[in-house]
């Protein structure tokens, strides 16, 4: 069967020896154009840029380092929420503001964590909805009254501050490096 660019060449031996329709024998040499992505030949292409590999590697490990901070926040969100469902007795005012921050917390960061695992930048935006939650949960122990405990393990008080405190550092510098990556990325006066 041939087909219609009258290319009837069999793939495994393009780079052999072939008869033409006037019975004359022809060696078919692979194309310039083609990469073989064996990577041989790349530094003689004047129209490339070697930075191109570093940024490619740099960006590939930013977001796998984002994506790892975004799925911690997530869990650290869903800890707050949690924590005062079944570990800890709070006021109804302290419940329903663990239960509501932590969640927003933990869609968010969810949200986040799916964007960069598929590809997709980060929301900046997000990111610093989620940074201004965990300073809300630095304060709101303090003015919930929320009670302190005895130790570490049994208090709601020192469990939301430190909660809030590792959101709002965390997101905070995913929202730092989305801006970075995004001002980069737009960035058109070229290195």
């Amino acid at each position: 069967m041939s087909d219609s660019n009258r290319d009837d060449r069999d793939p495994e031996t393009a780079s052999g020896t072939e008869t033409g329709p006037d019975g004359e024998e022809r060696v078919n040499a692979p194309s310039d154009d083609v990469d073989s992505g064996t990577g041989v030949g790349d530094r003689d292409d004047p129209g490339r840029d070697p930075r191109d590999d570093a940024t490619k590697v740099a960006n590939e490990e930013r977001r796998r380092k984002v994506s790892v901070i975004s799925g911690v926040i997530a869990v650290i969100g869903a800890w707050v929420a949690l924590s005062v469902i079944g570990l800890y007795d709070v006021s109804a005012a302290a419940f329903w503001n663990n239960v509501l921050v932590g969640g927003v917390v933990f869609v968010a960061a969810g949200y986040n964590y799916y964007r960069v695992t598929n590809d997709i930048p980060l929301s900046v935006g997000v990111s610093g909805l989620i940074a201004l939650l965990g300073i809300w949960l630095i304060v709101a122990p303090a003015v919930l009254e929320m009670p302190a405990g005895a130790g570490l393990a049994d208090s709601p008080f020192w469990s939301t501050l430190g909660s809030g405190l590792l959101i709002a550092a965390l997101a905070g510098y995913n929202a730092y490096d989305a801006r970075e990556a995004q001002r980069v990325a737009t960035d058109t006066t070229g290195a």
